[in-house]
């Protein structure tokens, strides 16, 4: 492609290119004939027609170029002009030539290839649990964690255990050659690819050679990682990015530098000319500005993002392409276009490439079978057995070698299908007169068989003549080289394999993140909202503070809440730094960029968004609460806040990417955050702590460069604050002074009175600011920038450092397994799974369903008329189906088809009832009436994705449990459990999962969890209709026949069932009654009978131009008739039309009048059972209880985290407030000891919200969302309990609780409170997350909530001097004010205090008076007492006697204790109602 390769050609003129060619006839006789290549080539892209013409020469680029870009204004240029792939290849290819831009032809050849992974033939690995995990865990968690960051930069020691995957395999493929990988599940196909394209993690041992152009596998990853690359099964994107944006993105890193373009073309010319020809080519231009969307984010269809995916890699211009089942997920017709556009580039371009039809490619007839015209294209076939290769060599003469092996091929099956099934013991059949026995039929045979043939010897030979060509005629690789340094742009270092410079990346990067903050609207307004309402809540608790000493604490408690609220705010980073990896892994291997540059992109996307909300937020705060109105002290605020905030995101993302998961980042986090925030300055001033935590303290900041980062921002915006104002000493700050009626003493502060604020002179009546820090906190304004901001900027650019170490260093890119873990077997499962092995192994007779199914009489027929769905878009109302109609009959099997984005899928949705967003019109009926409320329950849908078995089990749960937990559930409560167990172990028999009944979900690949979907759906025996929406998806051929039989035998039964199927054989097509077929806008083109060998559908579309020949297969015919790919459609009038006009559309809405009047006409059964659900509520809350306690059983890591957070906060508060004493300092201590326990609810939080949100049931109907809610509730509980018991004894002991009346029994009930705490957080986090759509959304509010419940409980706006206003409400409906009363008045009720020297408030008595008769009137009121009472010159007065005058005051009673405990509870119950509410009136996945 000149724009898509850039770079330069392959295949047109030059001696270079003719010696190659004459090379590769002489070394292979097997390789495609040029002249038959291109007569092929010229027929193939003559049917890739669909847009403009591009001209040959460069204006004319430029012009396509230009009008590429006015692609939107309408359809005229889209049908107007023919785009000829193969001549704008060709074209464009010999542009490049003639400009001098050099070709990159990749030949590979390997040699004797192994790949080995962790653990013997029979080890298996094992999910740990809590009761063997845990200890080690508590004790030595934290050193693990080391040791795994440590022994990355180690090297590794050889040998431990090993089993073969794939075995010694060897083979070239030469530059312009096209290989079609083939096999069974498990034989080895991915790892090959993975291997050949260089991604070898997750190995344990890979030998052998492979070399590209004779560069080693070695200098290959190093220098030229971009070039090899592997396209895998999964469609991984950001979803709320556009299919332009997403390929925008992948042109901006992978665009050629001017040396590797055309003379002329700009940069901007050469993406928009790239982006437009990969559009069309793939055929998906209309979906532009579409969103790409995921599963829980609407966008395109499932077949219009496997396009995306593909249009992504081949923007990279990689020579070495692997492509994995890259297929999935589209229709015949566009397949087989894909792989003629593969064809053609491979051939034109020189690009070698491998491609895996897959497992299920090839061997699963009903989905992505690899028909005689995909597989013809090929010029190479590999064929593989449990790792073992068995043939390599040409396709045409595949058939023939098995052949004579002895192998029999079935009528009508094709080459592919055929191959594989020769690997295959179930579907392998021998030819007459052979046998197992004198047949080579397992897979060592084989591949001893192969290697005594002619075509291992010709391979062999090929390859030892390629690899002397390639150590002798260096051109190809000189000339590749060169070609890639050309690519690069300038600056960027020859060695480096990137075409783009560490900047350019960070900029486009940036460019994007940007884009995905901006696009995710609902987060964005949400953090715009929640920051303002925050901010305007702290503004008015703190209104207008007074410059006395009455403000003077105050002051300090906005600085101290203001930067609490930013700082925490970036606490959500975390999480979300685990939330990119999957796509970090993929673009990193397509070396788009370096790991490192995302780490400085976030922080620059970030700034403009967070610098607006950090500035609102500091200007509605600062304003509001009073702070010294000047630009200049505002500014410095400012400065000092953003740059703190800035400072703890780099912090907070450093541990999110060093930590493997959330709960190890959490862990770490809850380490730092306690110290932050408590030796920060505010709750324990420096100069007052205890002296082996100050020496900590001192030793922190002379090791790590003050390791306190709020501490540095907060003693900044206090020296900036308080420098500028002076304090005037009034009210409660004199002693002793009038009140109560007392008349005694001077208003003003006199000679014979103290001042209790600090830095006050005795009859001082004004104190500077600075004196007041000074002498209360240790601070000097001149630090402000000679030494804080120094430091913020020295831990902003260490936090960045951290990050980028982290990336390139130590990546993180989440769980990619190559081997299953397995739950231990019990007693139970020990003797089923013997049971499932003797099956197999003794092949007992298949599975008899007559049993369980009823007469054809007693069901009901599904119809549907007049079907519209119009969904919201920015231009308006999309409408995605459009009157379409039909039936599904007890007893038929019906097939629903058409092209890659249709609206099969929709349909589907639709017709189940899973649709939550859009408008359906039109009229859904079961035996003529509208549907009841159990319909859900009498259907089963099976929807396959990545993530579809998350919709019903956790991850942790067994293959035969997520099964048993569908069937438990879904199946009548009248059927007794033994029986719904034997039909789960049917299901695993007819399912192949035999050898995986004990695997974790989690740990299972594509394939396996595919049939576990489709397994937990048939568990529920469904008596009304079975939904199937691409069923046999990931199946090899044997698994797909047998499943499709099985649906047949299901179907003869009595059942309806409705399937959307994709690339099906002619032989599973027939095994369909009847068809359902659309195109594009959600058209209907035909609804009937399939008829015996297709015969009813043929004649169809032959009376009406399209007569299918007799060797090709109707399914695949049909979709290329109506112009499902981009070949143009049979006939001048759109099949939808001609289906309108049709006998067939007449005699359809016929017999559907006819089937409701029918039923209409039989009296309406009242159904025994028309609940919603199966199951009675306290059966489903028990089977959903017992499966939530088994994942938490199985999840040691997070409970060990929850049990960390606990006790880690408790231990190192007390280490702060160790065996606490009765002065009044140490009075304050206990109350934020105490303090520290309305923290716990917010940790709680960001642990639960993640969990339950991943566990919520959006569409899955099995269960009632109330049972969802109340048993995540109750699986948290026992864990809460054992977190509040860890808290407590770590609080109460160490501190020194209980010295006063309440005793010993007040500590009992201390851990009462706590435990209502816990639970408290428990509730809060799962309502939060019940209420939001996503992690990222919930952890916004945390913050929030947190700020809020813990400004009003009481503590920093003490009672007394908080606004009224807020405590006639909010303060009185704070869960935390309970909290705080309960536990204080406990505490500190009848607890004697005496004042240590330095607590005293020093007065002397006027000439004439002691200290007795001149201020105990005013102790006799206030409370206190005078340690001198008869001196007559400095009266030491300590401000409290007993512990209930420092209470009484703040509105706290002990004998409301009780009632304040169990008001906490109720905020528990009512955060409980509040969840289930929400969990059953919110659906937040959008389908």
């Amino acid at each position: 492609m000149s724009a898509l390769e850039g770079d330069p050609t392959q295949l047109g003129t030059g001696t270079e290119h003719d010696s190659h060619i004459a090379f590769s006839q002489a070394s292979s006789s097997h390789h495609v004939d040029v002249a038959q290549a291109e007569e092929q080539f010229h027929a193939l892209s003559r049917q890739l027609t669909v847009r403009s013409e591009i001209g040959q020469s460069n204006s004319k680029l430029s012009e396509s170029t230009a009008a590429g870009n006015d692609i939107e204004k309408g359809d005229a240029g889209e049908q107007g002009e023919r785009f000829d792939l193969q001549e704008y290849l060709t074209s464009s290819n010999d542009a490049n030539q003639r400009a001098g831009i050099k070709h990159k032809n990749v030949g590979i050849i390997w040699e004797d290839l192994q790949v080995e992974v962790a653990g013997g033939m029979d080890s298996k690995f094992y999910i740990p649990n809590i009761g063997g995990m845990l200890p080690i865990f508590f004790f030595l968690g934290p050193f693990f964690w080391l040791w795994s960051l440590i022994s990355k930069a180690l090297p590794r020691k050889k040998g431990g255990v090993t089993r073969t995957i794939l075995h010694k395999s060897s083979g070239v493929l030469k530059p312009g050659e096209m290989c079609l990988v083939l096999g069974c599940p498990g034989a080895g196909c991915t790892t090959f690819l993975k291997t050949i394209s260089n991604q070898r993690e997750g190995y344990a041992k890979i030998s052998g050679d492979v070399l590209y152009a004779g560069i080693t596998a070695e200098e290959m990853a190093k220098y030229y990682k971009g070039e090899v690359v592997y396209n895998q099964e999964d469609d991984i994107h950001l979803a709320t990015l556009t299919v332009a944006q997403t390929l925008a993105f992948a042109l901006s890193t992978k665009t050629p530098g001017p040396n590797g373009r055309l003379p002329g073309v700009s940069r901007k010319e050469f993406d928009a000319e790239v982006s437009d020809t990969l559009l069309r080519m793939l055929n998906i231009s209309h979906t532009k500005q579409t969103l790409v969307g995921d599963e829980f984010v609407r966008g395109v269809s499932g077949g219009e993002r496997k396009r995306v995916s593909i249009a992504e890699m081949m923007a990279t211009r990689a020579r070495v392409q692997c492509w994995d089942n890259s297929t999935r997920g589209l229709d015949a017709s566009t397949a087989l276009d894909f792989t003629k556009c593969l064809r053609v580039m491979t051939d034109v371009l020189g690009q070698t490439t491998f491609v895996s039809l897959g497992a299920s490619l090839i061997l699963v007839t009903i989905r992505y079978q690899a028909g005689e015209s995909i597989y013809e294209l090929f010029d190479k076939v590999l064929v593989l057995d449990k790792g073992h290769q068995v043939f390599y060599g040409p396709p045409s003469e595949a058939r023939a070698y098995f052949e004579n092996l002895g192998f029999q091929s079935l009528p009508r099956q094709s080459t592919a299908d055929y191959l594989t099934g020769c690997t295959d013991p179930n579907e392998r059949r021998f030819a007459e007169g052979k046998s197992m026995f004198d047949t080579p039929s397992t897979p060592e045979a084989m591949d001893a068989a192969f290697n005594m043939s002619t075509y291992a010897r010709q391979n062999e030979d090929d390859l030892d003549k390629y690899k002397l060509h390639m150590q002798t005629e260096k051109t190809d690789q000189e000339a590749f080289r060169a070609a890639v340094i050309a690519d690069k742009k300038k600056g960027v270092s020859k060695k480096s394999p990137y075409t783009l410079g560490f900047t350019g990346q960070v900029k486009a990067l940036t460019a994007r993140q940007f884009q995905q903050k901006v696009q995710d609207r609902f987060q964005l307004f949400t953090s715009y909202i929640l920051s303002t309402i925050l901010a305007l809540v702290i503004g008015a608790a703190f209104f207008n503070q007074p410059r006395t000493s009455a403000g003077a604490f105050t002051r300090g408690s906005i600085v101290f809440a203001s930067l609490l609220t930013i700082c925490l705010d970036a606490f959500g980073e975390m999480p979300m730094q685990m939330l990119g990896r999957p796509i970090l892994r993929k673009q990193t291997s397509y070396s788009m960029y370096r790991p490192s540059a995302i780490a400085v992109a976030n922080t620059l996307a970030d700034i403009p968004v967070s610098a607006v909300r950090v500035l609102i937020f500091n200007i509605i705060v600062y304003f509001m609460s009073g702070l010294f109105r000047s630009g200049a002290a505002f500014w410095t605020f400012h400065i000092f806040s953003y740059l703190a905030y800035l400072v703890m995101q780099g912090f907070f993302r450093t541990f999110g990417l060093l930590c493997f998961n959330f709960d190890a980042a959490f862990r770490l986090a809850v380490f730092f955050i306690p110290n932050f925030v408590e030796y920060t300055g505010y709750v324990i001033p420096v100069i007052k702590m205890k002296r082996y935590v100050f020496w900590i303290v001192q030793l922190l900041q002379s090791a790590a460069k003050r390791l306190l980062i709020i501490h540095e921002a907060w003693q900044s915006c206090m020296e900036n604050e308080f420098m500028r104002i002076i304090l005037t000493c009034d009210g409660s700050s004199v002693v002793p002074r009038n009140l109560g009626g007392l008349n005694l003493y001077p208003n003003n502060v006199g000679s014979n009175q103290a001042c209790t604020l600090f830095g006050a002179g005795p009859g001082q009546n004004s104190i500077s600011g600075t004196d007041y820090i000074a002498a209360g906190y240790g601070l000097d304004p001149k630090d402000i920038w000679r030494r804080n901001f120094p430091i913020l900027i020295g831990f902003f650019i260490a936090f960045q450092l951290t990050q980028i170490a982290a990336l390139e260093f130590y990546p993180q890119y989440g769980l990619n397994l190559s081997f299953n873990i397995f739950a231990k077997e019990t007693e139970e499962t020990k003797r089923l799974n013997a049971k499932l092995r003797e099956k197999k192994e003794g092949k007992v007779e298949e599975i008899d369903l007559k049993k369980q199914t009823m007469d054809k009489e007693k069901r009901k027929t599904f119809t549907w008329e007049n079907l519209n769905y119009h969904v919201p878009s920015p231009s308006g109302p999309l409408r995605l189906l459009h009157d379409v109609q039909g039936y599904v009959k007890p007893g038929t099997l019906t097939a629903l088809m058409g092209a890659s984005g249709a609206g099969k899928t929709t349909c589907l949705d639709v017709l189940a009832q899973r649709k939550n967003i859009g408008v359906v019109t039109g009229d859904v009926l079961v035996d003529g009436r509208p549907l009841s409320s159990d319909f859900a329950r009498g259907t089963a849908y099976v929807f396959i994705s990545s993530h579809s078995m998350l919709t019903f089990n956790t991850g942790t749960a067994t293959v035969r449990e997520a099964m048993r937990f569908s069937a438990y559930l879904r199946q009548p409560a009248s059927v007794s459990q033994e029986e719904k167990d034997q039909y789960v172990e049917e299901m695993i028999e007819l399912l192949e999962l035999q050898d995986l009944s004990e695997a974790l979900v989690f740990s299972l690949g594509m394939e396996a969890r595919k049939r576990l979907t489709i397994g937990v759906e048939l568990a529920s025996k469904p008596e009304l209709l079975l939904f199937l929406d691409e069923p046999t998806s990931g199946l090899d051929a044997q698994s797909a026949w047998n499943l499709v039989r099985f649906l047949r035998k299901l179907a003869d039964q009595g059942q309806a069932i409705l399937c959307t199927i994709h690339q099906p054989s002619s032989l599973l097509f027939e095994s369909f009654d009847r068809l359902l077929l659309l195109e594009r806008g959600g058209e209907t083109v035909y609804f009937g009978d399939i008829g015996q060998d297709s015969h009813i559908i043929r004649e169809y579309f032959a009376r009406n131009g399209a007569s299918c020949p007799p060797n090709v297969n109707p399914a695949e015919y049909m979709l290329e008739a109506i112009g499902a790919g981009v070949t143009p459609r049979v006939g001048n009038r759109d099949w939808k039309d001609i289906w309108m006009d049709s006998p067939e559309f007449k005699r359809v809405k016929e017999e559907l009048a006819e089937i409701k009047r029918e039923a209409l006409s039989r009296p309406q059964t009242e159904s025994t059972l028309s609940s919603t659900y199966a199951t009675p509520f306290w059966y489903q809350l028990k089977i959903v209880v017992q499966r939530n306690n088994m994942a938490i059983w199985r999840s040691p890591d997070y409970v060990f985290s929850r049990l960390f957070v606990a006790s880690l906060i408790s231990f190192f508060i007390s280490l702060s407030f160790l065996q606490l004493g009765n002065s009044i300092r140490e009075l304050q201590f206990r109350v934020f000891g105490i303090f520290w326990v309305v923290v716990l609810p917010a940790l709680v939080m960001s642990q639960i919200e993640p969990v339950f949100i991943m566990n919520r049931q959006s569409s899955s109907r099995i269960y009632s969302p109330y049972v969802f809610a109340i048993g995540q509730l109750l699986g948290e509980i026992p864990y809460s309990i054992v977190c509040g018991l860890l808290y407590w004894v770590l609080m109460i002991y160490p501190m020194g609780f209980g010295q006063g009346s309440a005793g010993s029994n007040g500590n009992g009930f201390q851990l009462l409170v706590i435990l209502f705490m816990l639970l408290f957080g428990v509730s809060l986090g799962q309502m939060v997350a019940a209420l939001s759509p996503s992690v990222q959304v919930a952890v916004l509010f945390n913050p929030f909530i947190a700020l809020v419940l813990s400004t009003f409980c009481g503590v920093t706006i003490p009672y007394p001097t908080m606004n009224g206003f807020w405590r006639s409400w909010l303060y009185q409906l704070d869960p935390y004010t309970r909290t705080l009363a309960a536990m204080v008045s406990t505490e500190l009720h009848g607890l004697v205090l005496k004042c240590k020297s330095d607590e005293f408030a020093i007065f002397d008595p006027p000439a004439g008076q002691n200290c007795s008769s001149w201020g105990q009137p005013f102790v006799n009121v206030a409370g206190g007492y005078i340690d001198n009472l008869m001196a007559t010159a400095q009266c030491r007065y300590c401000q409290y006697a007993v512990g209930d005058q420092f209470f009484v005051p703040l509105n706290i009673s002990f004998s409301h204790r009780w009632r304040d405990a169990f008001i906490i509870f109720a905020f528990f119950v009512f955060n409980l109602i509040i969840t289930t509410i929400a969990s059953r009136f919110l659906r937040y996945h959008k389908r």
